[in-house]
């Protein structure tokens, strides 16, 4: 017997009558895709023809959407073993899930490493966490040693920095602000573990302010809650240009007329 939960129930719905009351049927595709994806995870390696004796669709349906799956790179195919194949002609094609079709159905990776740094918390102290945390973070400024060394001005550096955040997965950019450069990380593949464990944003600021070579200050962080990861940079004077327009450190736009006198300077920076 087949409970709700299963890939087969979830394509017999898109069967009914309600299916063809979506608009473009395109939440009924959604659904079936979801389901077939869903048996290639359960069942995989699978051919098109079983899919669609198990989900109780045609094989032009399960082929339509076996091929957006490839297309996406969410599956990708192999050839049925010579051994379990009948009669001649071309051998079957199975189709398997990749990491990113994979990726769909979510991952216990996060409470895995807070369930990990926990243990070490625990067993070794807050001071083996700091250590993980800062280990962690020069394995990855290694990375690009080569480049980060090569640059001159902080304002160089952070940019080459922000690159290298974006190879890493962080979407990183900068910008111009006041007395200094905000280095901004748009996305934090680790924010669920920082909530919990603040020591890897703490490692992260520390490095940055090493390989930057000067005092850096955050703003932000995406695990305390904020849309973006701001680190303030601070520029000496010669840095900073010729603008006669003050910007707002928080918004990055100019500062009002009747605020430029108490505008907020950042810590570490100083009125342009």
């Amino acid at each position: 017997m087949k409970n709700a939960g299963t890939p087969q129930r979830a394509a017999a719905a898109d069967q009914g009558p309600a299916a063809h009351q979506v608009a473009p049927g395109q939440h009924a595709d959604g659904r079936t895709r979801h389901a077939v994806a869903r048996l290639l995870l359960e069942r995989g390696p699978i051919t098109a023809a079983a899919v669609a004796d198990e989900l109780g669709v045609s094989p032009t349906a399960v082929r339509r959407h076996l091929d957006v799956l490839l297309a996406e790179g969410e599956a990708y195919t192999r050839d049925a073993s010579a051994r379990g194949r009948r009669g001649r002609g071309r051998p079957a094609k199975l189709f398997l899930l990749t990491e990113v079709g994979r990726a769909r159905f979510g991952h216990a990776y996060d409470d895995l490493a807070v369930a990990a740094l926990r243990f070490i918390a625990e067993t070794d102290g807050e001071q083996a966490v700091r250590a993980f945390a800062e280990r962690r973070m020069a394995a990855l400024v290694a990375n690009h040693h080569e480049a980060l060394a090569a640059s001159g001005s902080p304002a160089e550096r952070a940019e080459v920095l922000a690159n290298a955040l974006t190879r890493e997965g962080y979407a990183a950019s900068t910008r111009r602000v006041g007395s200094g450069e905000q280095l901004c990380q748009h996305h934090c593949p680790v924010a669920h573990v920082a909530a919990d464990f603040p020591q890897l944003c703490e490692a992260e600021t520390a490095a940055f302010a090493e390989v930057l070579g000067t005092h850096v200050q955050r703003l932000a962080t995406i695990a305390n809650g904020d849309a973006v990861c701001t680190t303030h940079v601070p520029l000496a004077r010669s840095e900073r240009g010729e603008s006669s327009a003050r910007t707002d450190p928080k918004t990055a736009g100019p500062v009002p007329k009747d605020r430029q006198e108490t505008a907020p300077i950042p810590d570490g920076g100083e009125p342009v």
